[in-house]
């Protein structure tokens, strides 16, 4: 049975002040919310537009993290101490910069003047997943990277020293091991792109239709332009829900949950 532990009384109270800071203004927007126009509101052209927009590009977004991500994450975890942890803190720098300077970055990086100018990239919709994946592929490499470390290499020894090559070790015993853990970054991921508003806004701009995702059509409504805010307030819910559920999914796959 696992211990409660101790924790000083007098810790509650800023602990549970700390808990109403993060829920109170939920509240505040659940309270805001017209349930009376909240279908039709989720389905307006407007709002169905971005919400595709949002799904689709997150959907892309996620394969190619997912593609690169996981290689990369094997990469830091069998990689020797003082190598993993310049690749770890390289892969956390999109974490802890301002999603605009990642926008400023891709800017000028496939702008017309950039060193892939000529690709045409920016304000178009694969400028929409190339934002998404810049700053969702720490979410996935990091969740990955842990799992992958926390499994060891003892198995993979074990079926090396039995003949196994490289590749069937990586297919039969170290992704099966990781699994739990690969799912977790995959659906954080995801969560993190369908999100993504700076970067976006700067690198793709914000054209209904074709970069207009879900954060940045509730921000045009809320400056007086697009969508109405009854639409933006549900597509704030809609957002809300999406985070939950994949709270709930990761909780889920967490490997020792129910113990």
């Amino acid at each position: 049975m696992r211990s409660a532990g101790f924790v000083p009384r007098w810790l509650i109270v800023p602990a549970v002040i700390g808990l109403l800071f993060l829920l109170v203004p939920l509240s505040a927007l659940i309270a805001r919310v017209e349930w009376a126009t909240l279908w039709s509101d989720i389905t307006s052209d407007a709002a169905l537009s971005a919400l595709g927009l949002s799904l689709s590009t997150g959907a892309v977004a996620t394969a190619l993290c997912a593609i690169v991500g996981i290689p990369l994450a094997l990469l830091i975890a069998r990689s020797p101490a003082r190598v993993a942890a310049l690749l770890r803190a390289l892969v956390t720098v999109p974490l802890v910069l301002p999603p605009m300077v990642g926008g400023v970055a891709l800017l000028y990086l496939f702008g017309r003047n950039g060193w892939f100018g000529a690709l045409g990239l920016p304000f178009t919709t694969p400028a929409v997943v190339l934002a998404q994946v810049f700053v969702a592929l720490p979410f996935l490499v990091l969740a990955v990277e842990g799992a992958l470390r926390s499994t060891g290499v003892e198995f993979e020894r074990a079926a090396a020293s039995l003949g196994a090559s490289r590749a069937t070790i990586l297919r039969r015993v170290t992704l099966p091991l990781a699994a739990p853990g690969i799912v977790a970054g995959v659906v954080l991921c995801f969560a993190r792109a369908i999100g993504e508003f700076g970067a976006t806004a700067l690198f793709a701009g914000n054209r209904p239709g074709v970069t207009q995702t879900m954060p940045l059509a509730i921000y045009t409504a809320f400056n007086g332009a697009g969508v109405s805010q009854g639409t933006a307030v549900a597509l704030s819910m809609l957002l809300l829900v999406t985070a939950v559920a994949v709270l709930l999914l990761v909780r889920g796959w967490r490997p020792g949950v129910g113990r």
